[in-house]
């Protein structure tokens, strides 16, 4: 061989055993400090103030700015100069073969890799040495296939991790209405706007940029905010400057957002900020910078500590391997060449990192993750990351939205109050959500209807319900569930009217059912005039007209202030009462009850004494312009004044009913929850005792763990983290800035914390927690893009489902990890063995191949469906260090693979011994055969035994006994450590599948010249074997279970010795704590 060659092949092999990675834990990047606006904000100064602050110092301020917008065209392409476009730059796209490179990343890929090109180095070297052709290329062919496909999957999967940012920008509308020197421009295009352009919107509009309302045409300003704060109540907006300091978007009672929905109503806006100023584009910003921050998974760290321990022992073996043959480098088998001979056992070496490394592993992990994910997707989770799935398996904190997750996200009347003869009377409306099937206690279907069954108040209850209202139930046929439209409060009103009326003919779910009360309602009375809602009266009143043209205001609002201007009271035997003052004290004891359960309270009432312009108008709701009463917001008031109160009604949003059992599943799994709301203290210390996140006996002793989001932000750093260490803790009036934060301190306490959240905000937080969960119903596609997983029902009981899946996956994985490198154990010592003792090699690079691809694929890949273990949540959470492969796993499969080289090794030798008939001395020094004294003097006929196909038939035993122990021992891995006799094989069917073909396939192979294919076994160098051998290899093979059910019962007792140790130190870190 030339010296070049010798160096490259000598090179190549100190880089293959050399190789040693070092894994460190990455430090969390430090909380950011928020900056503080050097300027006043836009909600909270005055109007004059904020367009004087607009225009730069080096421009004049038009004047009439906000009645004109801006002048010319160039002053507005002076201030693009200093602004720019009003756009969000997109993400910086990753080339693919960038991603491709991000996927060798892994530390096992690299080794993999490594292995690849150095056995193609050997390959090439046999090649131009000994010939055969192409084919000597199959083994780096093979395991380089393999890595190329796991990256294909891998950039396929990561494809989507810019799209969160793209999908901020398809939340902005790409024309507008602009108002330039005095002149309305429909159709500008949406990124010419700059900060101090007048805009106009009108209800169904896309806010274009940040702006501050300057005017509103008509009485109300509504907006939809849902796709940037997650809340789906409609915020109404006013002119008035706000007060107080750095107010949360909710508060801004005066600005609307880019990308949010104008839903009622008419404005003029003048623009505050464009482009990455915007609230959207902060949040743009925030997105990319913690994507910048992604940890690896709790599983790739892991990989990457197993796959440096496993390098490193390689190395070392193969080392020992190489030069323990160091005296046989000269031996005339190899023609007196030094450097044949080292090439030969280095050769000898890659062949043992061929079998230490599973090249298999990372596709079967892919492989299983995957099948996780259609696991989940029955229990209606969509997973967007492959890696999140196992993550799932050791969250400790689950960090979740109260709307929609932990309640039902649909407002439901569950009290009525109201007076009767005896005082005010209080009833239980039973059913929840949109569904008009349910009753009120004592009350009979038809208490609320006019006619013999009728009940007095309830009557005008249920037509101020009904028709006091913008709302309405519909049956979506498609999901065959009820649902609204419009307010979630008027829904509600419009449901409890229904269970108050006639009952339907059928209780079939139907559309027919969803407004059987409300049309003959609305076909009895007919609206003339809308008294709009605002904030001053805090009620809204509607004037109806019945056959006759009688008039009748009905008026719904807030207790204390529709109570207030009541001066009478209906009772439910139809009487209308003046209200006494021990009236009054008693209905408004009875809503300050009903609102700390809590709930949250309207009252309603009726007027039918009314000034003369009203009971003489003939107009309908768009004719009150000119009437000097209707058509004045100012006397809305006056006109709602001497009110006949009929009720009190108290809704909230429920409670999902399986989520406190959820919740009892996590406490008893060790997983913490912590609930985050922008509902007040009261409402949210509420539903989280409905639904056991605070026991009972907590909440009434106080003895919990509840704050608003501002105040535990004030106190000390230490405190903060203090709080989070332990218990469940309630967050509310938070802002979804805050989410993020939380985060960032649970992973400084090593927690592994799932997020969820639904608007454009929360995305930072999703894309910076180890599991981001959007939610898939109230969801934007911003936060679905940013999350690593989608709730298709939007449920909590959907997470806890999910995490123990996630669990089951890990164990698991766990069992084929444990699987494969049982059986590469097995394959380093019978490689190990044979170099020792000089034998001839029982297994070649091919045959290694064919067992970790070939044959230990399909049994390990099987294993990825093995069933749970029936006590999967009664565990604490993994830790996130701790190792896959544990010690005792490590002995106890040492202990195994020592068996599995012993008896590969041992067929082969017996072959040579018995039937060959060749002593131990001889077979040990096989590489002197044809020499003098070989053999005791007998004829030997070396090429017969020695030979590339002589070797064949032991080498066929070695393989055929290595390949049915792995089959027996995947048959034993359905649990780690549960006996067969306790978790047969048979409760996997797919691991029977996974066993049964390898096997008959190899059997297939060994005998396929026998079948009538040539060349088939030995293209794979292996022969058929006769009777007696089969028999052999079943002797080999067999005791291998008995070894296994050995050591699992001896397994079982240092499981529960650790297990008994982890919870001693839970306690003492508890007690600490």
């Amino acid at each position: 061989m030339a010296p070049k060659s010798y160096l490259l092949t000598l090179l190549s092999f100190l880089i293959l055993v050399g190789l040693t990675y070092h894994t460190t834990n990455a430090s969390l990047p430090p909380v950011p400090t928020p900056q503080k606006t050097l300027t006043p904000h836009p909600s909270t100064t005055p109007l004059n103030a904020v367009l004087r602050s607009l225009i730069p110092t080096s421009l004049e301020v038009p004047p009439s700015l906000d009645s004109t917008g801006l002048p010319s065209k160039d002053y507005v392409d002076q201030l693009t100069a200093i602004h720019g476009e009003n756009t969000i730059p997109p993400a910086k796209s990753k080339s693919i073969w960038i991603r491709i490179a991000d996927e060798f990343k892994d530390t096992l890929v690299r080794i993999l890799l490594l292995v690849a090109l150095v056995s193609a180095v050997f390959s090439y070297m046999e090649m131009k040495e000994e010939g055969g052709g192409i084919k000597v290329f199959v083994e780096p062919a093979v395991i380089m296939f393999i890595l190329v496909m796991n990256a294909a999957v891998g950039v396929k999967m990561g494809m989507g991790a810019e799209a969160s940012l793209e999908a901020l920008n398809s939340l902005n509308p790409s024309l507008t209405t602009l108002l330039r020197s005095s002149t309305p421009l429909p159709g500008s295009e949406a990124k010419t706007i700059v900060p101090g352009d007048v805009i106009l919107l009108k209800t169904g509009d896309k806010v274009p940029a940040d702006c501050r309302v300057l005017k509103i045409n008509g009485g109300r300003l509504g907006a939809d905010e849902s796709a940037l704060t997650g809340e789906t109540d409609t915020v109404d907006k006013t002119t008035d400057t706000v007060e107080g300091d750095d107010l949360p978007l909710q508060y801004q009672q005066n600005m609307l957002f880019s990308g949010t929905l104008i839903t009622a109503g008419s404005c003029t806006a003048v623009v505050t900020s464009t482009g990455l100023k915007t609230e959207i584009g902060k949040i743009s910003a925030s997105v990319a910078a913690a994507k910048e921050e992604e940890e690896p998974t709790p599983l790739q760290k892991k990989l990457d500590v197993f796959a440096s321990k496993l390098t490193s022992i390689v190395g070392v073996i193969c080392l020992a391997c190489f030069f323990a043959n160091a005296n046989k480098f000269n031996d005339e088998a190899f023609g007196g060449s030094l450097m044949k001979g080292m090439l030969y056992y280095a050769k000898v070496a890659v062949a043992l990192g061929v079998a230490a490394i599973p090249e298999g592993l990372p596709a079967v992990i892919t492989l299983c993750l995957s099948l996780g994910t259609g696991r989940m997707a029955k229990k209606n989770v969509v997973v967007r990351r492959l890696p999140s799935v196992e993550t799932l398996g050791c969250t400790s904190v689950i960090c979740s939205d109260k709307t929609g997750t932990l309640t039902t996200n649909q407002m439901t009347a569950t009290k009525i109050a109201y007076f009767g003869e005896n005082g005010v009377e209080e009833r239980t409306v039973e059913g929840s959500g949109y569904s008009p099937l349910g009753s009120v206690e004592s009350l009979e279907r038809g208490a609320g209807t006019e006619g013999s069954s009728g009940k007095g108040c309830l009557v005008d209850f249920c037509q101020v319900a009904m028709l006091c209202s913008d709302a309405a139930i519909t049956f979506d046929d498609e999901k065959k569930a009820f649902t609204r439209v419009g307010e979630p409060t008027e829904a509600a009103l419009c449901v409890l009217a229904e269970k108050l009326g006639l009952a339907p003919s059928s209780s079939e779910p139907s559309s027919t059912i969803a407004n059987f009360n409300a049309k003959k309602w609305q076909s009895a009375y007919t609206r003339s005039a809308t008294l709009e809602f605002n904030r001053d009266r805090k009620s809204m009143g509607v004037l109806v007209s019945d056959a006759s043209s009688t008039k009748k205001l009905l008026v719904k609002g807030a207790p204390n202030s529709v109570i207030e201007r009541c001066t009478h009271v209906k009772l439910d035997n139809g009487k209308v009462v003046k209200m006494t003052d021990e009236m009054r004290e008693a209905i408004e004891a009875k809503v300050s009850e009903m609102a700390k359960t809590p709930l949250r309270t309207l009252a309603l009432a009726v007027k039918t004494t009314l000034p003369s312009s009203i009971k003489t108008y003939t107009g309908g709701p768009n004719d009150v312009a000119d009437h000097p009463l209707l058509g004045d917001p100012t006397k809305f008031a006056s006109v709602e004044s001497g009110l006949t109160l009929v009720g009190v009604a108290g809704i909230k949003d429920p409670a999902r009913p399986e989520v406190a059992e959820s919740i009892n599943i996590c406490t008893k799994a060790g997983i913490r929850v912590m609930m985050i709301t922008g509902d007040a203290k009261d409402t949210a210390v509420a539903i989280a005792r409905d639904v056991n996140i605070f026991t009972k006996e907590q909440v009434a002793s106080g003895d919990y763990k509840a704050f608003e989001g501002r105040e535990f932000f004030n106190l000390p750093e230490e405190t903060q983290l203090n709080t989070l260490k332990s218990g469940n803790v309630v967050f509310c009036r938070t802002e979804p800035a805050d989410k993020q934060k939380l985060i960032r301190m649970l992973q400084q306490l090593n927690e592994i914390p799932a997020m969820t959240g639904d608007g454009v905000n929360d995305a930072p937080a999703l894309q910076q927690a180890a599991i981001g969960i959007a939610m898939g119903i109230t969801g934007t596609e911003v936060a679905k893009e940013a999350a690593d997983m989608v709730l298709v029902d939007d449920n909590f009981a959907t997470i806890v489902a999910a995490v123990e899946e996630g669990r089951c996956i890990y164990a698991s994985m766990q069992a084929f990890i444990c699987f494969l490198i049982s059986c590469n154990i097995g394959e380093i010592f019978c490689i190990f063995l044979a170099s020792i003792f000089g034998l001839p090699e029982p297994l070649t690079a091919m045959h290694l191949l064919w067992v970790n691809l070939v044959t230990d694929g399909p049994p390990a890949t099987a294993l990825g469906f093995n069933p749970p273990d029936p006590d999967v949540m009664d565990q604490a959470p993994r830790k996130p260090d701790e190792e896959i492969m544990t010690r005792w796993l490590l002995t106890r499969y040492i202990l195994t693979g020592t068996y599995v080289g012993v008896a590969t090794v041992g067929i082969s030798v017996w072959h040579y011994l018995s039937e060959m008939g060749l002593s131990w001395r001889d077979l040990r020094s096989w590489t002197q055969c044809g020499m003098q004294g070989y053999g005791g003097g007998a004829v030997v006929d070396c090429n017969a035994l020695f030979s590339k196909e002589g070797r064949m038939v032991p080498q066929t035993l070695s393989l055929t006994t290595l390949v049915a122990m792995e089959m027996l021992k995947a048959l034993s891995a359905v649990s780690v450590d549960n006996s067969l006799f306790v978790v047969p094989s048979w409760k996997n069917k797919y691991l029977l599948v996974g066993v049964a073909v390898p096997s008959l396939l190899h059997v297939f192979v060994v005998n396929a010249k026998v079948l009538g294919f040539p060349g088939v076994g030995e293209a794979f160098g292996m022969v058929a074997l006769d009777k007696r051998q089969w028999i052999k290899v079943l002797q080999f093979s067999a005791p291998i279970l008995l070894l296994d059910e050995i050591l699992k019962f001896v397994g079982r007792r240092v499981n529960k010795a650790n297990d008994l140790a982890r919870r001693k130190a839970r306690e003492e870190e508890k007690a600490f704590i």
